[in-house]
């Protein structure tokens, strides 16, 4: 028997890391929340609860979102990804790899949000998205440098509190050269 809603409420199905999960929910319930209180999944981090330290960024259709922000009615039928989900089994995505390798975070509260958004950052780099600071955002221009500028531009929405910002980027710019050492191999073998 389907839980009983309200006007106020709803029964939703959220595909979290690949599981999906039904629940009854308030449609004033942020993505957030029903992520930490409801399915207790308690890497992505409550900071200001205002989307402006990043501490809550999550992957939806691998897309960064502010998941305090974000109503999880709005996120049913789209593939949401937490910190919990990036890894494949045992194996650290390569940006957790090189956040570890190069100390990429002290006190560990922000990191779940940074390594979200840098997965998303390196992914808007390769399809050629520009930011602010890139010098010629034309679509013929192709992908700008990856440089520090460009990361710190791209990665400004997620705050370290405890000031890890040099090992962050350089943890992002070592991903981001690891990441595209695949795509190269990848295009390699679809050629051959």
């Amino acid at each position: 028997m389907a839980p009983a809603t309200s006007s106020t409420s709803s029964a939703i199905t959220l595909n979290i890391n690949g599981e999906k999960h039904h629940l009854p929910i308030d449609h004033r319930t942020t993505l957030l929340d029903a992520l930490r209180e409801r399915l207790d999944l308690t890497g992505t981090k409550k900071g200001c609860d205002q989307g402006q330290c990043g501490a809550c960024t999550v992957l939806v259709d691998r897309r960064r979102v502010v998941s305090c922000l974000s109503l999880a009615v709005a996120a049913e039928g789209r593939e949401i990804t937490t910190i919990e989900g990036v890894a494949e089994g045992d194996e650290l995505h390569p940006v957790q790899q090189a956040f570890l390798d190069l100390d990429g975070y002290q006190c560990g509260y922000c990191t779940p949000g940074q390594i979200c958004s840098a997965i998303a950052v390196i992914e808007e780099h390769a399809a050629g998205w520009p930011s602010a600071v890139t010098d010629d955002p034309g679509p013929e221009a192709g992908p700008p440098p990856l440089t520090p500028d460009e990361i710190r531009e791209r990665m400004s929405g997620n705050l370290c509190r405890c000031g890890a910002y040099v090992s962050i980027v350089r943890a992002v710019a070592r991903a981001a050269e690891s990441h595209a050492e695949h795509r190269a191999e990848a295009a390699k073998g679809t050629a051959a």
